[in-house]
């Protein structure tokens, strides 16, 4: 292996550790918010006032991401990295050292905007440093580290807060961050880092981020059980829709765009983009779901739906390296399809064995896995190399917004189905008859019930397949394999 070549290796490397500490960061709060809330005075029976920590740190996350992608493009990967990294350290130094809510809320979205354009920028980075033959596999790894985080994420929150309390959880970021900016810095070949011609389209990155961080904070909902959307919702998902379609005139209208649609090949870009979204509505969901079904019909506490949860989350990076190894040698349309086909069949399977889930978690997990990686490159492969960083981007965001859609959708759909099965049970109560009677008719109560329960979860997981089958068929449009000839970094696209 050359020098340039393991130069390279260690970038790509650096950067996929800064990707695992972002996506760390995302879930290490699950197992401390109780105990953080406790400091700022909101008892455990107002969990609802903690929302505004969640949708800050989602509404960092997805708003910024085209417009940083974009920059990476225009001013080159490393400035972008680096000074997302930087966000992110000062964003913890925030997080860490907030005395009342809103500064930690402000620090998550700090950490959020900065940690969220990692991933996107990190993978325009494979596409800058590797030919598009040797490409998927890296993405693998890099779709692996960011599912990684999940698994990760809730155990290492855990494990700092009981040794220093929740605040090192983020003071421990800072130096995690300085050491991944000192690897890409130095290891980042310098013929990399040159900055591309370009304008950068500003006002049109403005108006999107104003969208989607519109649409996070409407379809972001706390409690999915009760409601399909929070209070504020539905207006502000209108507001959404209007500085969308602004948006969308102002990219007519404007001679400098957010992608510039010269050198795209749509259909399979586009192919790319609607099966990470379906990929983003079916995780949602199974994150959702699974966590409820434990705890309803099988009695466990919010730790043991974790655990069941795992089984899912732990085949999520396994799959993904999986996915990026067959993608680098069969092209990314077989592995894009046959995943989301093995996901729709996991998924089934999962619909005929509630409450009993375990197997057709862990396969469902590895099936959406395997995509990762192809849909990325095929991302990549559909677009001009001076508009990769915008491409991973809208990647990204298309399975954001997936997951934000497809649970509030879900949601709707499996209440309306709760309520009509249950609409003709009425319960038992203790009067005018004998203990016997009511405790009998209590047991009938119970069984009419789960069993409803039952079926609502079975219908969600096979719409869920339904999704995942929709997704095989869409992803038939993606590249197929990179021809032998082909050795330039991007490559064209082929059939």
């Amino acid at each position: 292996m050359s020098r340039e070549a393991g130069r390279r290796r260690l970038a790509i490397s650096a950067a996929g550790a800064a990707v695992l500490i972002g996506s760390i960061d995302a879930y290490v709060l699950v197992t401390v918010l109780v105990d953080m809330i406790g400091e700022f005075d909101i008892p455990v029976n107002h969990l609802e006032r903690a929302t505004p920590l969640v949708t800050g740190y989602l509404l960092g996350y997805t708003a910024g991401m085209p417009l940083l992608g974009r920059l990476s493009d225009r001013l080159g990967r490393a400035p972008v990295i680096h000074a997302c990294l930087a966000a992110f350290a000062i964003g913890s130094v925030v997080s860490a050292t907030a005395t009342d809510l809103w500064p930690l809320v402000a620090g998550r979205a700090l950490q959020g905007l900065a940690g969220g354009a990692l991933l996107p920028v990190t993978m325009a980075l494979a596409a800058d440093l590797f030919a598009a033959r040797r490409r998927p596999a890296v993405l693998g790894w890099v779709g692996a580290a960011q599912e990684l985080g999940a698994v990760i994420g809730p155990l290492f929150g855990a494990g700092v807060a009981a040794l220093v309390g929740w605040r090192g959880i983020f003071w421990i970021n800072v130096p995690l961050a300085v050491l991944a900016a000192l690897a890409i810095h130095y290891a980042l070949p310098k013929a990399e880092q040159r900055p591309s011609a370009g304008r950068v389209d500003y006002l049109g990155g403005l108006l999107l981020a104003i969208a989607l961080g519109l649409f996070t904070v409407g379809l972001y909902n706390p409690d999915p059980e009760h409601a399909v959307l929070p209070s504020w919702g539905l207006p502000t998902v209108l507001a959404g829709v209007a500085v969308l379609i602004a948006f969308g005139l102002q990219q007519w209208r404007s001679s400098t765009r957010l992608l510039d649609p010269a050198g795209v090949s749509w259909r399979p870009f586009t192919a790319g983009l609607a099966a990470s979204l379906a990929a983003g509505a079916v995780l949602m969901v199974t994150l959702v779901d699974v966590q409820l079904l434990a705890q309803t019909l099988r009695g466990l506490d919010a730790a043991g739906g974790a655990l069941l949860l795992l089984w899912f989350l732990i085949g999520l990076p396994a799959g993904a390296l999986f996915g990026g190894f067959l993608a680098s040698r069969f092209g990314e349309r077989i592995p894009a399809v046959a995943g989301f086909a093995a996901a729709a069949a996991a998924y089934w399977w999962i619909s005929t064995a509630v409450p009993d889930i375990e197997p057709g978690l862990a396969l469902a997990g590895a099936a959406l896995g395997a995509t990762i990686a192809p849909l990325s490159s095929a991302a990549l492969r559909t677009t001009p190399e001076d508009s990769h960083g915008t491409a991973s981007a809208a990647v990204v965001v298309a399975r954001m917004m997936g997951m934000l859609v497809g649970v509030a959708a879900l949601t709707s759909w499996s209440l309306h189905r709760f309520q009509e099965a249950t609409a003709d049970l009425d319960t038992p109560l203790p009067f005018g008859i004998s203990e016997a009677e009511y405790l009998a008719a209590q047991a009938d109560y119970l069984k009419a019930f789960n069993a409803a329960l039952a079926d609502q979860y079975a219908e969600v997981f096979t719409a869920a397949a339904c999704i995942c089958a929709a997704a095989a068929l869409v992803s038939l449009a993606i590249p197929g394999r990179v021809r032998a000839r082909t050795s330039s970094l991007t490559g064209p696209v082929s059939g």
